[in-house]
């Protein structure tokens, strides 16, 4: 360590949130360049590859083989899918000195379509899976987190090239067997659970979170073993209710009730015969679409149960590719029908505004919502029968509690750190390529794509989430820089040497070793080999004297000390046996 490219830190970066930002940054790991970007030091590059290895072995196991494309892409192939401008400002755009048009790779696909296309022609060459790791780049609007969230990060992104529909089934399945030994052997707390494609387009799709309370996506599991991210839930319709003998809506003077809370306070002192709650009223939330590449806004109306709010994520999972934004004063003030707090489905359909309501709105629900003029409100507006919506939409909160899609009982959230994404593509490339293999009967056949990827530079962050005490870093031994952290604690020449002597066997018996040969006090060492977080540390000290060093297990906390003579075999022993 006296010559090892390292500083540890006392105090936490000041824009550190989370517990990886700051132990990964305090231990010497990362350092900052600009928002969300990371140099990787020593000890952090010593993490990643070994991250990185675990992967392409299991990449490798697959029959995947690995290629290199460039991270300066032209922008052609991206324009043919419409993902040049379905990106929207997360791509890195940039021209050239003769004005061509590039960007800075966020994903493959196209590329790798393109390859495959340009090297195959026959049946006969099909199914291939062909991946990479390498840095990605996606203009966050907000970094944060450290390398959990970074604007460029490393990545393993495998493809498959299938003939039929089994074909890619049978790859995804691969694939997905392969990211759970993966995280496996990283020793992570996860969960696979049911995803939407975005951006990727496709059919099947499904997450792999790590259990993090620090996660930005929040999932749900049921008692039957359902797991889904929420923007992928899909909400349990309740049965259509008969028509006939349902009251006739009638509007209600309701002054200044622009809430649900107001109107749902009024209504049950108005003598009306009965309580309401937040759940009779039909709230109608207005924002406004736009395509790619088109400047236009359209209105879409949202309803959804008043006791609800909108997830703006589980709505822009469901517009995707369409960008979605709340209407601001200006686009009220251009739409004078839409009156706010009191908007309802029957000025909508009269301006032609598209209005998809919420699951649980179905045929014969009767709802208070707004009669589309000041301090006013429609009771009991039936679905079906006074307004029809134009659909459905998953826009509405998931909680805790709500029925599983699966009826097996109430939803339990918790929440979760993407490292890995699987999706069947189906043939969106190969179609925007025109990718065919000529069949047995030579005839033309569509090639049919899979799609996978995981966060490999996320994953140290991850890792360190989940594996930390409050003194530092606890590497799990698949990833960890050294083998074993030898620390000289003495100032005496005896003790200094027996140290580099233990350090030197050790290395002699196929550990790596860092060794604290630094003139620190023993309190500095003891704290930094706690940070660092390899999880064997030796102690040679005072100790020596009678023959014995001490040796503490970084995850368990334990101590105890050990022969010097057997300390080689012991070490040994304890790093083999534990992987």
């Amino acid at each position: 360590m006296s010559s090892l490219f390292l500083r540890t830190l006392r105090e936490d970066p000041a824009d550190a949130e989370v517990p990886s930002h700051k132990l990964l940054v305090r231990a010497g790991y990362v350092r900052r360049v600009a928002p969300g970007i990371y140099s990787w030091l020593p000890l952090g590059l010593k993490v990643l590859r070994a991250v990185e290895q675990v992967v392409r072995e299991e990449m490798d196991a697959i029959g995947a083989q690995e290629i290199q494309l460039p991270a300066l892409l032209p922008r052609e192939p991206y324009e043919a899918t419409g993902r040049w401008t379905e990106y929207g400002p997360n791509l890195f755009r940039l021209k050239d000195r003769k004005g061509g048009d590039y960007l800075l790779g966020p994903t493959h696909e196209e590329l790798f379509t393109h390859l495959v296309k340009g090297e195959y022609s026959s049946y006969k060459d099909y199914p291939v899976v062909l991946y990479q790791i390498q840095n990605k780049y996606r203009d966050e609007a907000r970094p944060r987190a450290g390398i959990l969230r970074g604007r460029e990060f490393l990545m393993k992104d495998s493809y498959s090239f299938d003939l039929s529909d089994e074909g890619l089934a049978e790859s995804y399945r691969r694939h997905r067997a392969a990211y759970i030994k993966i995280f496996d052997r990283l020793g992570l707390q996860y969960v696979v659970v049911a995803a939407t494609s975005g951006a990727m387009g496709g059919s099947a799709s499904e997450e792999f979170l790590a259990v993090a309370p620090t996660g930005e996506d929040t999932f749900v599991r049921s008692p039957g073993g359902y797991a889904a991210n929420v923007e992928a839930v899909t909400t349990p319709a309740p049965p259509e209710r008969p028509l006939a003998g349902l009251p006739d809506a009638q509007a209600h003077h309701t002054p200044q009730t622009p809430t649900i809370d107001s109107l749902v306070a009024f209504l049950n002192d108005a003598g009306l015969g009965r309580t309401f709650t937040a759940a009779d009223t039909l709230k109608n939330v207005l924002v406004k679409t736009r395509r790619p590449g088109t400047q236009e806004w359209t209105l879409l109306g949202v309803g959804l149960p008043g006791d609800r709010e909108v997830d703006m994520k589980r709505l822009e999972a469901a517009v995707d590719p369409a960008e979605v934004a709340l209407l601001d004063e200006a686009d009220f003030a251009r739409n004078p029908f839409l009156v706010k707090g009191y908007i309802g489905p029957a000025a909508l359909a009269a301006n032609g505004v598209r209005y998809l309501v919420d699951p649980r709105v179905v045929t014969g629900t009767a709802w208070v919502t707004g009669a589309d003029k000041p301090d006013h409100h429609v009771v009991d507006l039936v679905a079906g029968r006074d307004f029809t919506p134009d659909g459905t939409i998953e826009a509405a909160e998931v909680r805790e509690g709500d029925p599983a899609p699966d009826g097996s009982g109430p939803l339990t959230a918790a929440r979760g750190i993407e490292i890995g994404h699987v999706f069947q593509l189906g043939r969106k490339y190969a179609d925007a390529a025109s990718l065919d293999a000529l069949g047995s009967d030579s005839r033309p056949v569509r090639v049919t794509m899979g799609s996978y990827g995981i966060g490999v530079s996320r994953l140290v962050a991850v890792i360190a989430e989940q594996s930390h005490d409050d003194s530092g870093l606890i590497w799990p031994r698949a990833v960890s820089p050294y083998d074993v952290h030898v620390v000289v604690a003495g100032k005496t020449e005896e003790i200094a040497a027996g140290g580099v002597a233990l350090a030197a066997d050790l290395e002699t018996a196929g550990l790596t070793v860092l060794l604290d040969d630094r003139k620190a006090s023993p309190g500095v060492k003891f704290a930094d080999a706690e940070l660092i977080g390899v999880p064997t540390i030796v102690v040679v000290g005072r100790g020596l004297v009678n023959g014995v060093v001490e040796l503490k297990d970084r995850r368990s906390g334990e101590r105890s000390e050990i022969p010097l003579d057997d300390a080689v075999d012991h070490v040994t022993g304890l790093v083999s046996a534990r992987g």
